[in-house]
């Protein structure tokens, strides 16, 4: 049943953290916008199966973590437990409410919402089909697709739901598992091992490549690597998985080496999670209807988001870029999202700097890096400069208890400009952003130097790091 025509400047199909900045950025613009979403509640798979449920997990580990500890800090406690079911609540507490806000901002940026299914219906159209099988049809001179993406599964390794589990899957447990095997190191495997090794699982991970969090610089990995180690989380590199077998509630893995030399190790365990990378949406959004095409489910964009087709722009986890490889991040959504909403509008922006995009991951403990790492500085030809400084002298970091890790500066040898900076200890994933500020600004290690850092934070780590570009560190 049709409900008749509607007519925008620009609509926008998905409302994840690309989605919906970029509808709040067109209205902004002056543009009449329509934000298309299938599900109730707006916030796409980053605030309802990614990022913020991950990470309301992750917050409750660290808390039961610390309450065991905090003998160390003189506080005396009764034996410390845990309430399952509690911390899956708290979790979903946190994700409507972030729901909640995306409506309001919806309505204070007066931006119509269509709830249903968004596609293509030929030129400056798109066809909403609601759950009931109401039909709307909206008119629109500009078009941004932002439908994101979901796990991506193996081929030989069927999914169930109740053993062999998604990313998905594993936020709606309804109790904890006495065992976990988590296949892929990523950020998404690593978070989730320091989930449930916490609340009391023995997890090993598995990684198909030569280390852990494989896109991270070389030193972060092995110091990662050794940390979860001393957390008796077991890290299995070079191996991959053969075959999976499911009985009497458990899942037997065989397990090969990724060069096929080596022995075969079978490893029994209650659940495991399929952990290795995700794929786009982009099937049934009518692309065929104005003449776009995809490669592997990607849709080719340039630096301003535009797809082949004039007036069609596409953000996020669906994009491949004609020159260069694509993070698939919720906060590049977001930035992208803004780039086009605004060269839809006409407006002057800046594409992004995909060199300068931080990567976060909230695993204990943290790791975090923006720029280029010091193998990528050299193989694109820099004399390379770097120095390293741990954790371990940092007031603060004694402090909490949470000495783990280093800062990680690699500079250009000449000027000392600095390329890339990583961290792996606590809150690494906020120390990053003054790094992020740095990099955008082409700052050089004196210049950090020069940065007053407050006493006593973790920050100081990073203008000690600095420090020692120039070889004068002043703690060690």
């Amino acid at each position: 049943m049709a409900a008749g025509l509607e007519k925008f400047d620009l609509t926008v199909i998905g409302s994840g953290p690309g989605g919906y900045v970029a509808a709040i950025r067109a209205a902004q613009l002056g543009l009449r916008t329509a934000l298309v979403e299938k599900e109730k509640a707006l916030g796409g798979t980053c605030l309802h199966l990614g990022c913020i449920p991950t990470k309301a997990l992750l917050e409750a580990a660290h808390v039961l973590e610390m309450a065991r500890r905090a003998k160390e800090f003189g506080i005396r406690t009764s034996e410390v437990t845990f309430d399952w079911r509690a911390v899956q609540d708290r979790k979903q507490k946190v994700v409507e409410d972030q729901a909640k806000g995306l409506a309001f901002l919806m309505k204070k940026n007066k931006i119509t919402v269509f709830t249903g299914t968004g596609a293509l219906a030929g030129p400056g159209m798109v066809r909403v089909t609601s759950a009931d099988g109401t039909v709307t049809e909206l008119s629109a001179g500009r078009i941004i697709l932002a439908t994101g993406s979901r796990p991506r599964g193996l081929p030989h390794l069927q999914r169930d739901g109740q053993v062999i589990l998604d990313s998905d899957d594993i936020l709606r447990l309804e109790k904890v598992p006495e065992s976990l095997l988590i296949l892929g190191a990523g950020a998404v495997g690593m978070e989730f091992a320091s989930i449930f090794s916490r609340f009391g699982s023995q997890c090993t991970v598995v990684e198909m490549l030569p280390r852990a969090l494989p896109v991270e610089d070389e030193e972060v990995s092995k110091e990662i690597q050794r940390a979860f180690r001393k957390r008796k989380i077991d890290i299995l590199t070079g191996m991959m998985a053969e075959a999976m077998t499911v009985g009497d509630g458990h899942v037997t893995t065989r397990l090969a080496p990724a060069t096929g030399e080596g022995k075969i190790r079978e490893i029994e365990s209650r659940m495991a999670l399929v952990a290795v990378g995700r794929e786009p949406v982009t099937e049934k959004l009518g692309l065929e209807t104005v003449g776009l095409t995809t490669e592997e489910g990607f849709i080719t964009v340039d630096a301003h988001l535009r797809t082949g087709v004039d007036g069609i722009y596409a953000i996020g986890d669906i994009v491949r870029l004609a020159e260069r490889g694509h993070p698939m991040l919720a906060h590049v959504a977001s930035h992208e999202g803004i780039v086009a909403a605004e060269t839809a509008a006409g407006a002057k922006t800046r594409p992004l700097n995909y060199d300068l995009v931080p990567s976060v991951t909230y695993c204990e403990p943290e790791v975090a890096s923006v720029g280029l790492s010091e193998a990528e500085a050299r193989l694109r030809g820099h004399d390379v400069k770097t120095s390293r400084y741990p954790m371990m002298p940092v007031a603060r970091a004694r402090i909490s208890g949470t000495t783990d890790g280093f800062v990680k500066i690699v500079a250009e040898a000449r000027y000392h400009q600095v390329l890339g900076v990583h961290i792996i200890g606590p809150r690494a994933t906020e120390l990053i952003a003054e790094a992020s500020a740095a990099l955008n600004l082409e700052t050089t290690s004196e210049e950090l130097v020069r940065t007053i850092h407050a006493h006593p934070t973790l920050s100081e780590a990073v203008g000690e790091a600095a420090h020692g570009i120039d070889g004068h560190y002043i703690h060690i």
